[in-house]
């Protein structure tokens, strides 16, 4: 399985961080960084009835689909997508670091904090104490926890440390079990991400954020990921509960990544007819 694969790497590429005053180094670039921006106040502000909150993600490549945009490095360069997503509505910006499977790094992320300033999410495989501090020694606002890649007591742990970093935490499921866990375990987590994504398979399946949305609570913000194309689709995973939406691979592929946004946002005439279905939708 590819995330068994990907965790494997990330302990080795960890190992080779530790030591050397690496720590050191992370809280003096911290102690010099402004405070978090409010990630989770971000969404929430951002969110109504017809659109739900847009995490735009900068993602370079990913393992199933490879290069996403060849032309990455030049003129669509980490902060420049960052900035027209901005420019188009995105109330945050979801950054992969992964270097080996996706081609990122921690320099991306401080590129588009620094440069965009939008609310910033480190998407990276957590799985050491080292890595909530270098999301934060690099600009994040926020940072992902992948109930699949954690036991119960690193969900906790790791949970603890990021609050304790002032970091927003996006807790994401792939099933019921997990959903499960999350409330059980980390009752106060507010953002609960349902990942629409098989992680044997690589495929999505949008029906997996209705059934699991069920079984969270309304208070909590439920964050829709992967496999989000078009309008339909946005108006099924709002009618299915969703505040906010995470997309990256379509936003990126796109060849006007603004319009794709105004699309997806429902922002055009025809888009704008299909969004009158979901303004009944409640929104608590």
């Amino acid at each position: 399985m590819i995330l068994e694969r990907i965790l494997e790497h990330k302990k080795a590429e960890l190992r080779r961080k530790k030591g050397r005053g690496y720590m050191a180094e992370l809280k003096g670039r911290i102690a010099d960084r402004p405070a978090p921006s409010g990630f989770i106040n971000a969404l929430e502000n951002a969110y109504a009835a017809d659109h739900p909150a847009l995490i735009a993600e900068v993602k370079k490549a990913s393992p199933s689909q490879g290069l996403m945009r060849p032309e990455f490095t030049d003129r669509y360069e980490p902060a420049g997508i960052a900035n027209t997503y901005k420019e188009h509505g995105a109330a945050a910006v979801s950054v992969l670091t992964d270097q080996e499977f996706f081609q990122g790094h921690l320099d991306h992320l401080t590129s588009v904090k620094d440069r965009v300033g939008l609310p910033a999410l480190n998407k990276e495989f957590m799985i050491e104490d080292i890595q909530f501090y270098e999301a934060r020694a690099h600009g994040a606002d926020a940072v992902l926890l992948i109930v699949a890649a954690l036991d119960r007591i690193q969900l906790e742990d790791f949970y603890s440390i990021a609050k304790g970093l002032a970091l927003d935490v996006l807790v994401e499921t792939h099933n019921e079990a997990e959903v499960d866990r999350t409330l059980e375990r980390i009752s106060d987590a507010t953002l609960i991400g349902i990942n629409n994504r098989d992680l044997k398979t690589f495929s999505t399946d949008l029906s997996v954020t209705h059934r699991l949305a069920r079984r969270i609570p309304s208070e909590k913000i439920i964050v829709s990921e992967s496999g989000i194309h078009k309008r339909e689709d946005v108006v099924q995973i709002l009618e299915a509960g969703a505040k906010a939406m995470l997309v990256g691979e379509s936003l990126i592929r796109a060849d006007d990544i603004g319009a794709k946004i105004q699309e997806l946002r429902g922002a055009t005439g025809q888009e704008n007819e299909t969004s009158q279905s979901v303004q009944g939708t409640r929104w608590i």
